[in-house]
């Protein structure tokens, strides 16, 4: 079965949640954002609206954090949190 990965990230207060897909234009990726200043949404709020997009999570599968930053190598610049974690298309759910 196709996986792919779907990633969550904060950026000027807000947290993103998207699955890219290849070979289709970013403003056609499936995405959801939640208000300024939300609290990281939680697993099964990530997983709701994954469930949405016609997505899910394999069991054996969880979000891997990562850090990067707006200017690489530079200590005193923000970071930005980055969460990978892969799904899979519900039968007859995912674009």
């Amino acid at each position: 079965m196709t996986t792919l990965p779907a990633q969550i990230s904060n950026s000027g207060g807000r947290w993103h949640l998207y699955v890219p897909l290849l070979n289709v234009p970013v403003s056609l990726w499936p995405a959801h954002e939640w208000p300024p200043a939300a609290p990281v949404p939680t697993l099964a709020e990530r997983e709701r609206v994954l469930n949405g997009f016609g997505y899910s999570i394999p069991a054996d599968d969880e979000w891997s954090w990562v850090e990067d930053s707006d200017i690489p190598g530079d200590p005193a610049t923000r970071v930005r949190l980055i969460a990978t974690v892969t799904v899979r298309p519900v039968a007859g759910g995912a674009r």
